[in-house]
């Protein structure tokens, strides 16, 4: 069986309603596997001169990690819209004369982690799909599926369908291996969940400790309580820690003199589904509530988060919040 084979059967097995659905899915496979490919033929970390909309300097592999999923969803004929980290425009990817109905949108940061990747570090892609056309004044709540890729020593992609979008009456949230050679993919976690409590934290954006006093508080509490830090300042790398182990805590918090780094569109949305979905619990970093309640308002729009465990979740809001 080919690539596209093994993935169509998973996701049939995990009954996913949609037949379109699952044909997005299995494309954002194929780009994966592109970018695989991609990585494995990295040798120069060189710049290219340019910078995205957002005033991040782009690598030569970003603008190729970006047109290998652009090309991907436009093979797959599913999606009407898209827009990217490094292309951060709502750009009509949908075939010429179709009229759209039954397609989706897509959100999506083609290669989180280029800052680590010339260290040789993992790094991942992060996904979000929406039904429709259009991912402004959206919120993460409406996404239909989700999906991160971590590239490391393995390429493995972990998706999340809500209940809505599968046939199995709850959230599911699995893990795919590709194998070696890259001719398929194999289930490697048939169900991933996030258990209550979980002693491992990675706090993102350290740098706001510094005029953050409540953010100071709660690392050195993580300190004296002798939690184990797992942290390599990529996002996928950090949060996917989460999945494998089951537990744990991720925070990206900001300060005066630390800004806010998180797109809510292309990186929080989507990797707040699955962490929601494994059972786990998200906040914004200022008030209580769910990330997926936030609305995309603006592409580009940023903010800070917790992600993980419910019980370190709650601690997270005790001293930020005093809850």
């Amino acid at each position: 069986m080919t690539r596209i084979e093994t993935l169509t059967k998973i996701l049939e097995d995990y009954k996913v309603k949609d037949a379109n659905l699952l044909k997005a899915l299995v494309y954002l496979g194929e780009g994966s596997h592109k970018i695989t490919h991609l990585l494995e033929n990295y040798i120069s970390h060189t710049y290219a001169g340019t910078q995205n909309q957002s005033g991040d300097e782009q690598l030569h592999l970003d603008i190729d990690c970006d047109n290998a999923i652009f090309e991907a969803i436009r093979e797959s004929g599913v999606f009407s819209i898209a827009a990217s980290e490094e292309t951060p425009v709502e750009t009509d990817v949908s075939p010429e004369g179709d009229d759209q109905e039954g397609f989706f949108s897509l959100g999506f940061d083609p290669l989180d982690g280029s800052s680590i990747i010339d260290a040789n570090f993992s790094v991942g892609s992060i996904f979000g799909i929406w039904e429709g056309k259009g991912v402004l004044n959206r919120t993460g709540r409406e996404q239909v599926a989700s999906a991160v890729t971590l590239y490391g020593p393995r390429t493995t992609l972990c998706i999340a369908l809500p209940s809505k979008s599968t046939d199995y009456g709850k959230d599911v949230v699995f893990e795919v291996t590709l194998t070696k050679d890259g001719s398929m993919w194999e289930v490697s976690r048939d169900q991933i969940t996030i258990k209550a409590e979980g002693k491992v934290f990675a706090p993102g954006n350290l740098r706001a400790s510094n005029d953050n006093e409540k953010y100071n508080a709660l690392i050195k509490h993580w300190i004296s309580e002798r939690y184990t830090l797992r942290y390599t300042g990529g996002m996928v790398p950090d949060v996917y820690h989460i999945f494998a182990k089951s537990k744990g805590v991720f925070t990206n918090v900001s300060s005066e003199k630390a800004k806010a780094k998180l797109r809510l569109l292309y990186e929080v949305a989507p990797m707040g589904l699955i962490v929601e979905c494994a059972g786990g619990l998200t906040t914004h970093e200022a008030h209580d509530g769910s990330v997926l309640d936030e609305k995309i308002d603006h592409l580009d729009r940023r903010l800070g988060v917790c992600f993980g465990s419910s019980e370190e979740v709650a601690l997270y809001k005790k001293f930020m919040f005093g809850n």
